[in-house]
């Protein structure tokens, strides 16, 4: 009889797990043409970063100028939306943007009185907030038969620029337009590459989504990160909430002074309290606020370079 039980509870599960899998949420995806590909075809811009030139895809000018990215991207986002992943459109927002004359900021990085840089891509990441950048990349081949095309399909995680899923080829030669040779590519290995981006977006619900905080300090604030409270050094306190507010409790310190601390592979829930979609500046303000209570009555300011890395200045707003 008990036997017969065990086996009746194992077949429930084999039957539902499967549907509880699939009624999972998919990541967020932006799909833009890779770095080399932008290279190769001179869509790229130059913008200062204290001083250093720094070239970077122009994904405006190619959109407006290739006639084959946009139809590319199309075939390849309508593959992923058929396995229920969402698409943020980055034609629309970067469009959007550059509307705006509040962002010529992107043009340039000294975008604060603290110099922190923050580059075009990073601006455009934080925007979108999607949680995997994809980049494809190809050439042409010619054939004896018509042409052939060489793709590179990439994935990575936003908030850390980490390479999650990865997918490349030759195609068979043929007459047909290039965005309908690369979905015929793609649709081929899509399985494989949903399957590496499913295994990295449920190990970030169960062991959390990495960020990077840096806590630093205004120069004329009389206090510093060994300043006392309740006996504790401001920086063992700051690790106690890390502690209680991480997955886990996982993170690192890298580096630390009186002035500065770095915070590495800080683990943090996918979601907030609420429900909604939490990033490295939620998580910063969430420890703003409360070293802004006694017995600390820090005043600060929360500053993000892209989705994945905030900066806490004490001190002052």
């Amino acid at each position: 009889m008990k036997k017969n039980y065990i086996i009746f509870i194992l077949t429930i599960f084999v039957c539902f797990f499967p549907l509880s899998l699939e009624a999972q949420k998919k990541p967020t995806i932006m799909i833009l043409p890779s770095d080399n590909w932008c290279e190769m075809r001179y869509f790229m811009t130059t913008y200062d970063n204290q001083g250093t030139k720094v070239k970077t895809p122009d994904y405006q000018l190619a959109f407006q100028q290739d006639t084959e990215i946009g139809p590319v991207i199309s075939k390849i986002g309508g593959l992923l939306t058929s396995l229920d992943y969402s698409i943020k459109d980055a034609e629309q927002e970067i469009r959007r943007i550059n509307l705006k004359t509040a962002e010529d900021n992107m043009t340039f990085s000294k975008t604060s009185a603290a110099n922190l840089v923050e580059s075009p891509l990073d601006l455009l990441k934080r925007r979108i907030k999607s949680d995997i950048l994809i980049q494809i990349s190809w050439h042409l081949n010619k054939e004896e038969l018509g042409r052939s095309v060489t793709f590179n399909l990439e994935a990575f995680d936003t908030y850390t620029s980490k390479r999650i899923a990865s997918s490349t080829g030759t195609t068979m030669a043929s007459q047909d337009p290039i965005p309908v040779i690369l979905e015929q590519a793609v649709k081929e290995r899509i399985a494989e590459f949903d399957s590496q981006m499913t295994k990295w977006y449920v190990e970030q619900q169960t062991d959390g989504r990495e960020i990077v905080l840096t806590i630093r300090c205004w120069d004329n604030w009389e206090n510093d990160l060994e300043t006392e409270y309740d006996g504790e050094e401001l920086t063992d306190c700051i690790q106690d909430w890390l502690k209680q507010h991480t997955v886990s409790g996982n993170y690192n310190l890298t580096d630390g002074t009186e002035t500065f601390a770095q915070f590495e592979q800080v683990r943090i829930p996918l979601f907030d309290e609420r429900g909604n979609a939490l990033d490295a500046r939620g998580f910063a303000t969430e420890l703003r606020k409360y070293l802004n209570k006694p017995p600390y009555n820090i005043t600060s300011k929360v500053m993000q370079r892209g989705l994945g890395e905030a900066i806490i200045v004490l001190g002052e707003k």
